[in-house]
């Protein structure tokens, strides 16, 4: 399921919830779409931070060295 119609059946669940209540088996689903949703977040802003690059006031790149190795590993650094 796209992150999109995840997100809108989360809030859908989430609306039904306060309104009337959910069944069982929709608080299974709420608990599985919540938990697939945060784990595709997790991993976006790793892949999101695992590709930036950090540099200070004078140009000098500053990108921890943890996260340069993890560059050089994927191939996305030369040096």
């Amino acid at each position: 399921m796209a992150i999109t119609k995840r997100l809108k059946r989360i809030n859908e669940l989430a609306a039904k919830s306060r309104e009337e209540g959910l069944t069982p088996a929709e608080k299974a689903e709420q608990k599985q779409l919540r938990a697939d949703y945060i784990e595709s977040f997790k991993a976006n802003f790793r892949q999101q931070l695992e590709t930036t690059q950090l540099f200070n006031k004078k140009g000098q790149e500053i990108t921890p060295q943890k996260v340069q190795k993890i560059q050089r590993e994927r191939g996305w650094r030369d040096d």
